[in-house]
């Protein structure tokens, strides 16, 4: 007799509900009959077990399910065809959990190995050889795999002092929170793409990754309580991000049924950082928001952070981070099967509003989570956030307050200027980030996430005309439109910064009088827009020479979109005249920029390439 899956040397098989095996296997034999089981522990034999029939062997083969041993062990189990001197012996076998590991290099383990995990003797991983042993990194011995697609040899060596993963913190940790053995099927492989984890390439065996794996999960009787995953790197960049979603979705799909399961949990990271160039950070970002909100897309799902753990190189996790994560990864994974008797889901970000002081009429963005153990908390200062506009970051926050489940983010800008702004925890490849609730779990990395409703707006203006500074006109009341531009020596002016800074000709002018702004837009169809301006000082605006907007008593600060003019958006080409008074020196200039009022909000919500905005010229 010869086992070809199931019942292998030092097993860990899966319990069932009742917390007994039920542990299929198959193999050869030359004989035919009756296949019995004789269990016994520390020479005993376990009771129930001294002789049962288990299967059948016929036409050279043989398979069975040994069910009903308890959880725990180890057992030895001997294996005979009834009538027939053909027999085997099982060493070592132990029934509890096991968990298939899954992705790319941060769960094939990078870590330096002096951080290692000490091994538990009640923790088991299935290496790449296809053999048990008890688990000690590294676990995924590539260099010498069975399956092709690692690119194995026999005489293939690790060479290097890496090798540290989430697996044996994850399994260790399963452990003490289950009291049962433990077994890891390490299927990972550094470099990998979701593409090479296609599912349709099963058919390729071991010369593919996802065959590999199934293979591997056969190999093992099939069942499994779970998949941990970490994966995403290889593909953040941009045709690759663009179909991430998807492609996870077919994989838990595609797991799921040659696992037998359909609702086989799935724990997967949501990818952490990484230092330098290597990955543009637009897409790395993609692949951590499509990860943060897979488990809303697909059931009985969840998502780890990992972006607040150390680093053992540019880019992997070291092992004391590891350690963290395999304790992050099976708490998620026991709630998922246990629900809140093992405690809160993942932190996620429930909702985004803002405030606004009543004497600075600055604004306070608050994010609010759910599911905080305790409350959010950082070892110093809070760090993390981020605003951005839709190509870069912005420089408004001063400061982070955490308020039990909130984090109360300052800016130095009131409400109106986020009207086009995207709030970001973990933007870019390497961020800050430092805040956990009590329990040392860490905000998911989000964004972008809209701060106020999205807006239809253009770009500040910022290539105009301005005037030599005019005699003064006191509080404009009496102002009128400009109809002789010759008089007001307009010269062509190209700012760097959203506001238009002219303080300096008030300066020179006695710190007096009135600076006129003119610039152009063109509607490519008709619309119903505004004009949004912000100022600090007395201002008047005209619109293709009708005044749209006066405010004699303007004063610092400027706030962007301080006022929303609507205004007609017939097509075609139209004039901004915007005058601003000196402000006994103290005005600086004006914020300018038009919105589109028309746009419906799931275009809104899709972006600026889904719909069409007036153009400065």
């Amino acid at each position: 007799m010869k086992i070809e899956f199931g019942l292998l040397p030092r097993i860990v098989v899966q319990r069932n509900r009742q917390n007994k095996s039920s542990a299929r296997f198959g193999g050869t034999c030359k004989s035919s009959g009756e296949v019995l089981a004789r269990v016994t522990q520390k020479g005993t034999a376990v009771r129930g077990f001294a002789s049962v029939k288990v299967g059948k062997a016929a036409r050279g083969k043989f398979q069975g399910v040994l069910k009903g041993l308890p959880v725990g062990g180890p057992y030895d189990v001997e294996l005979s065809i009834d009538g027939s001197d053909e027999a085997l012996r099982v060493p070592g076998v132990l029934v509890g959990d096991v968990w298939l590991l899954g992705g790319q290099s941060n769960m094939q383990g990078c870590g330096k190995r002096p951080t290692a995990e000490k091994p538990h003797p009640m923790v088991r991983a299935f290496i790449m050889t296809d053999k048990w042993i008890t688990a000690k990194d590294p676990i995924h011995n590539l260099w010498n795999a069975i399956d092709p697609v690692h690119g194995g040899s026999p005489e293939g060596k690790d060479g290097g002092d890496a090798g540290v993963g989430p697996g044996v913190a994850f399994g260790k940790r399963m452990h003490e929170l289950t009291g049962v053995p433990q077994g890891l099927i390490a299927c990972a492989h550094g470099g990998t793409s979701m593409s090479q984890w296609d599912p349709a390439l099963k058919s390729k065996g071991g010369g593919s990754l996802y065959g590999a794996s199934i293979r591997r999960l056969n190999k093992n009787g099939r069942n499994i309580a779970g998949i941990a995953w970490y994966q995403g790197e290889s593909d953040a960049g941009e045709a690759a991000a663009a179909v991430y979603t998807e492609r996870m979705k077919k994989l838990v799909r595609s797991f799921r049924r040659d696992a037998g399961d359909a609702n086989l949990p799935f724990v997967l990271v949501q990818i952490s950082r990484v230092i330098g160039e290597m990955f543009p950070g637009k897409w790395w970002g993609m692949i951590q928001e499509q990860q943060r909100l897979l488990p809303t897309l697909i059931r009985n799902t969840a998502t780890v952070p990992a972006i607040d753990l150390t680093l053992d190189d540019l880019i992997h996790i070291g092992g004391d981070g590891n350690r963290i994560l395999g304790g992050r990864l099976a708490d998620a994974m026991e709630q998922l099967r246990r629900g809140s008797r093992a405690g809160k889901p993942q932190i996620a970000l429930k909702r985004i509003r803002m405030d606004v002081s009543g004497t600075t009429g600055q604004a306070d963005i608050v994010a609010e989570f759910d599911n905080v153990v305790g409350k959010l908390v950082s070892g110093s200062r809070p760090t993390g956030f981020t605003v951005a506009d839709e190509h870069k970051p912005v420089v408004c926050i001063y400061d982070v307050k955490l308020d039990g489940s909130r984090a109360i983010i300052r800016t130095n800008q009131g409400p109106g200027y986020f009207g086009d702004k995207l709030l970001y925890y973990g933007y870019g490849n390497d961020p800050v980030c430092n805040i956990t609730d009590t329990a040392g779990r860490s905000l998911p990395v989000f964004g972008p996430v809209h701060i106020t409703r999205p807006r239809a707006l253009t770009p500040f203006v910022k290539n105009l005309q301005i005037s030599r500074v005019q005699p003064d006109a006191d509080r404009l009341h009496k102002l009128a439109f400009p109809r002789s531009r010759k008089a007001l020596g307009l010269s062509q002016h190209r700012f760097t910064d959203d506001l238009l800074n002219i303080n300096h000709l008030f300066v020179k002018n006695d710190r007096r009088g009135l600076v006129y702004f003119v610039a152009s837009y063109e509607c490519p169809e008709a619309m119903k827009m505004a004009v949004c301006l912000g100022y600090d000082g007395p201002v008047k605006m005209w619109l293709d020479g009708r005044r749209i907007y006066h405010d004699p008593a303007g004063t610092n600060p400027v706030v962007a979109d301080q006022a929303v003019v609507k205004v007609p958006g017939r097509k075609g080409r139209h004039e901004l005249v915007v005058a601003l008074g000196a402000n006994g020196g103290n005005a600086w200039g004006i914020e300018l920029r038009l919105e589109r009022l028309d746009v419906s909000l799931p275009l809104l919500r899709q972006g600026p390439a889904h719909y069409t905005l007036p153009q400065w010229r």
